[in-house]
């Protein structure tokens, strides 16, 4: 639109013409406001082998999102060194911290459903275990919404290492606990509730350990039958062990020189927090209804007011409830990565246009891959990220 209100030009002749007199100019809008990236279709094969055989890793699977749809999914290079096995859009992956926005959204449904609060004392909610105040609780409890945006003053901010195949697995609470025959110190409060943002696994845990109790149910199931499930990941599953369904297809852990490691992969009784096998394109409808619910077009799991918990940060650090959000360029994302024994994966999406990607890689080097890979698709898409602020071209004119 063009809005001219015709007054004499203004010369430094003459004198100044009073404010109410001078014309303004306003600017169409830009189309760029609204732009969503169209279709490109998969990066070559040939030029992600050059980039697997770069940084020595020896699979990686894609999936690129655009307007709210999956563009193009596709698997590169093999599963595993060892067999030759390619890899394939069906073929599964630990995909470590990646599991924590999937099971935040299991915890927003039971909010939903009312069985508790994001707000709540997660003390009352805790049946089968309590989480020691130690002093720290005095101006606040321990909430589900702190435990799950990293927030809620536990200070483990360690990665869970996994267990081998054939080695007991621990229960929840002696993970909680640190008790044999768990490999990881106690979860414990070392500061206030909302004092400060430290990333925190075990925060994550007792979340999941409060869902539980309260709907009576394994984690696993409810993921399944609450999120999995009505999304269609058909190739997900938060079981450990991992199922010999999915044990047969699934992608096998390598290390920094791309060579197979001595077990396949590891075993994570840690649901929530790293527990998930998935694969690109599974992960790919769960950020695209993500997406749908917060633009008002569906609402399968969670209401758009909820959803909206899931990519709207607490206040403090820049986790919401389940995702990293951030603003590059012009753009605002929300984002997960994940990291495994032998196994990398990253989330992102943009929280408006529709637009984003899935990959996870089989390799230690898989970190340095998946940026590279991430950049190309940035780049030709055209995500906003890249875009300059516009530029102002209304005013005064003189």
């Amino acid at each position: 639109m063009l809005l001219v209100i015709i007054v004499p030009a203004c010369t430094d002749e003459r004198p100044p013409v009073a404010q109410d007199q001078l014309e303004y100019q306003v600017a169409a809008p830009s189309d760029r406001a609204r732009r969503v990236p169209g279709p490109t279709g998969p990066i070559p094969a040939a030029e992600i082998d050059s980039l697997l055989k770069h940084f020595h890793v020896p699979g990686v699977s894609v999936a690129v999102i655009t307007n709210f749809a999956i563009d193009w999914a596709r698997g590169y290079g093999v599963a595993d060194v060892a067999t030759g096995a390619p890899v394939t859009t069906d073929t599964p992956f630990p995909v470590g911290s990646v599991s924590k926005p999937v099971a935040a959204m299991a915890s927003l449904k039971a909010v939903q459903d009312g069985r508790f609060s994001l707000d709540q004392d997660v003390n009352t909610i805790l049946k089968s275990w309590k989480l020691p105040g130690e002093g720290y609780t005095k101006e606040g409890p321990v909430t589900p919404r702190s435990l799950l945006s990293h927030t809620s003053g536990t200070g483990d901010a360690f990665g869970f290492p996994g267990y081998a195949a054939d080695a007991p697995l621990p229960t929840v609470v002696q993970i909680l606990d640190g008790l044999p025959p768990a490999n990881t110190r106690p979860v414990r409060l070392e500061r206030s509730p909302l004092a400060g943002y430290e990333y925190s696994g075990g925060g994550v845990m007792i979340q999941q350990l409060a869902l539980t109790d309260a709907v009576g149910r394994s984690f696993a199931e409810i993921a399944r039958d609450w999120i999995l499930k009505p999304l269609g990941m058909t190739n997900s599953t938060y079981e450990q062990p991992l199922p010999a369904a999915f044990a047969a297809s699934a992608a096998r852990a390598h290390d920094s020189t791309g060579a197979r490691m001595v077990d396949p992969w590891r075993v994570f009784p840690e649901f929530a927090a790293a527990g998930l096998w998935s694969t690109p394109t599974d992960l790919a409808r769960f950020v695209i209804e993500v997406q749908q619910a917060l633009a008002g077009r569906s609402k399968r799991v969670l209401s758009r007011a909820l959803m909206r918990e899931m990519v709207s940060p607490v206040g403090i650090g820049p986790y919401a409830i389940g995702f990293a959000t951030f603003k590059d360029g012009e753009g605002w994302y929300f984002y997960h990565g994940g990291h495994v024994w032998g196994f990398h994966s990253d989330v992102m999406a943009h929280r408006l246009m529709g637009y984003g990607y899935v990959i996870v890689a089989n390799g230690e080097n898989g970190d340095e891959l998946i940026s590279e890979i991430a950049a190309r698709i940035e780049r030709a898409y055209a995500y906003d990220m890249h875009d300059k602020p516009i530029t102002r071209t209304y005013g005064p004119i003189r």
